[in-house]
């Protein structure tokens, strides 16, 4: 857009310090913490406020999830009576209260709460520290739409859009009204049967999910399940989904679809064994996801539509002048998990908050003010998104869990860090036997072996979520082994495992 375009000489309707586009939970941290310093702020938002998260993945995804998971548990524990099935109805109704029934009002008074503006709309770019909201439908002529409000940020806007799910242009796919996770975690009528295609986390989470509440599942994969984690997990993840009925299916090509005349559909593919087919009452793509910049209107600062925005670690929108344009999340491109997101939103508002709000002056400089010779914010200060590198963590709730963070043995290894993997049965730690009878999972750390400290963790059985942590302070605090032989895990517990791979490993 040119700075001939009318919209760039109009007077705004409103100004504010800091304008956020996005009211997810990414960009509720990043408003919270760039209003602490005085700044006024105002979070734009299309849908409903809250996002992705609390109504449509995170949130309904384990609240669909958690009973399937406490049904086994119960299971695996002698004299424990449990249901043979589950009851669909008030696990969906559960999940509609954790949603709050698809009604924001309760975090429109927290932002209300916490003194930042509502804009609700659709906010484009117009221009450098200028905002179009509009009410209407996204796919609109931007030159077409009524009722629309210009805003401007004296300061800063921050971009936490998120992203959107891909539909692969496989023929016929459209035509067949599949659905996206969106429609998966909100769903009112469980199907009867279930293709799932794709292996990722959606995937292999929803296939879990549906197969508890009742549908006859079948899950497609290109390549193997969870394809950036450890192979082991991948093995244990498949090895758990066929325990409980899914047909998993890998290296598998979908190659066309076809609506079938009593509802549902059909998908034909390639695989190992030849051409196939699988038919189904629903189909669920689970694909991947997007930066969401296509409607974003980033071409008029000179970036690319659809892309995701680099950033650098104070999380500043690199190729763009001013230092006025941020973001964070998932629209960077960086780590697609929406606690990670928040830490970003949290680092990027207390950058925000301290080169333009308030603050002493030498807080200003650590934050990176000062122009072409502003300082370099330290790494692993708050002003830094370090963690985005080597700490990152992740939690899939299939059963069996898997939960890591940092590197993979294999992306240590790309990187050329000398490293060990170190592994140990979880089912052989006392406290593990005493959680379920025949208890199976796997603990694997990755060494840095020139500096003694762990750059990865892996661990996959039951509840294994809860066992993260941990190992996530232990990479963010760069904790030495001989030191972390000093962490003395309580007995019987299942965390007793870190004691057994520091002696594995020749402690």
């Amino acid at each position: 857009m040119s700075s001939s375009d009318p919209r760039t000489q109009a007077t705004p309707d409103e100004t504010f310090d800091v304008i956020v586009i996005g009211g997810g939970p990414v960009g509720e941290n990043a408003a919270d913490r760039a209003s602490r310093t005085g700044l006024s702020v105002a979070v734009v938002e299309a849908e409903l406020v809250g996002g992705e998260c609390s109504y449509w993945a995170c949130m309904p995804s384990k609240a669909l999830l958690r009973p399937g998971a406490a049904l086994a548990a119960a299971r695996a524990v002698p004299g424990v009576e449990a249901s043979p099935t589950l009851d669909p109805a008030p696990i969906l109704a559960r999940r509609d209260e954790m949603v709050s029934h698809w009604d924001d009002s309760g975090q429109v008074q927290w932002l209300d709460g916490a003194g930042i503006s509502l804009v609700r709309g659709l906010g484009r770019l117009v221009g450098p520290r200028l905002v179009e909201v509009s009410p209407e439908d996204p796919d609109a002529d931007v030159d077409d739409l009524p009722a629309t409000r210009l805003i401007a940020a004296r300061h800063a806007v921050i971009v936490a859009t998120g992203s959107v799910p891909v539909l692969p242009d496989t023929p016929g796919l459209a035509e067949t009204d599949p659905w996206s996770s969106r429609e998966a975690t909100s769903v009112q009528d469980v199907p009867a049967s279930l293709v799932v295609v794709g292996g990722g986390v959606v995937g292999v989470e929803m296939a879990t999910a549906f197969t508890d509440l009742g549908s006859k599942v079948t899950l497609l994969s290109r390549g193997r399940l969870l394809g950036r984690s450890e192979p082991f997990a991948s093995e244990a993840v498949a090895t758990g989904l066929r325990s409980i009925g899914v047909d998993v299916r890998l290296g598998v090509s979908v190659t066309g679809a076809t609506s079938l005349p009593d509802g549902g559909a059909r998908l034909a593919y390639d695989g190992p064994q030849g051409k196939g087919w699988v038919a189904g009452a629903q189909v669920l793509v689970a694909t991947g996801r997007v930066p969401r910049t296509g409607d974003l209107g980033v071409e008029v600062v000179g970036l690319e539509p659809g892309k995701a925005l680099a950033v650098d670690d104070q999380l500043e929108v690199q190729g763009v002048e001013g230092g006025w344009l941020f973001a964070c999340g998932d629209v960077t491109g960086r780590v697609a998990t929406t606690h990670q997101g928040k830490y970003e939103g949290r680092v990027v508002g207390d950058v925000v908050a301290a080169r333009f709000g308030k603050v002493r002056p030498e807080e200003a400089r650590a934050a990176g003010a000062g122009g072409a010779a502003r300082e370099v914010p330290e790494p692993w200060s708050r002003y830094a998104a370090t963690a985005d590198h080597g700490a990152r963590t992740q939690v899939v709730f299939t059963r069996p869990e898997v939960a890591s963070v940092g590197s993979t043995e294999a992306e240590a290894k790309k990187a050329g860090l000398p490293v060990r993997a170190v592994q140990y049965k979880l089912g052989s730690v006392s406290g593990a036997v005493l959680v379920a009878e025949g208890y199976e999972g796997t603990a694997q750390i990755v060494v840095d072996t020139e500096r003694q400290v762990i750059v990865g963790a892996t661990f996959v059985g039951p509840d294994a979520a809860e066992m993260l942590h941990a190992a996530t302070i232990a990479i963010v605090g760069q904790v030495p082994l001989a030191r972390l032989w000093h962490a003395v895990p309580a007995y019987p517990t299942i965390s007793e495992v870190w004691l057994r791979l520091l002696e594995t490993y020749g402690l």
